[in-house]
C-alpha cells in the first residue's frame, strides 16, 4: 500500500478508471456477441440492426480510449465481412 497522499490518490483513482474500461469493453463484446450468435442462426435483418449497435459499440470504446483505432477498424471490418457474407 502507498504510504504518500498523492499515491493513494492515484490508486483510487485508477481502479475507478478501470471500472469504466471494463463496462465499456463489456458492452463492446457483449453486442459483437448478439451480432454473431443472430448470423449463426440465420436471421440476417436482425444481424443488421445489430451490427449497427455492435459498430456504434466499436467506436464507444475507441473514444474512450479502451481501444486502438486500428483495433477498432479491424472489428467493424470482421463483422462487415460476416454479415456481407451471411446476406450473400
Amino acid at each position: 500500500m502507498p504510504n504518500i497522499k498523492s499515491a493513494k490518490k492515484r490508486v483510487k483513482v485508477i481502479e475507478k478508471k478501470t471500472l469504466r474500461n471494463n463496462m465499456i469493453k463489456s458492452e463492446y463484446k457483449s453486442a459483437v456477441k448478439k451480432f454473431e450468435e443472430a448470423i449463426s442462426a440465420g436471421n440476417t435483418e436482425e444481424a443488421k440492426t445489430l451490427f449497427s449497435i455492435a459498430t456504434k459499440k466499436i467506436d464507444q470504446a475507441c473514444s474512450k480510449g479502451v481501444i486502438v483505432k486500428n483495433t477498432a477498424a479491424r472489428k467493424k471490418s470482421n463483422l462487415s465481412k460476416k454479415l456481407n457474407a451471411s446476406m450473400a
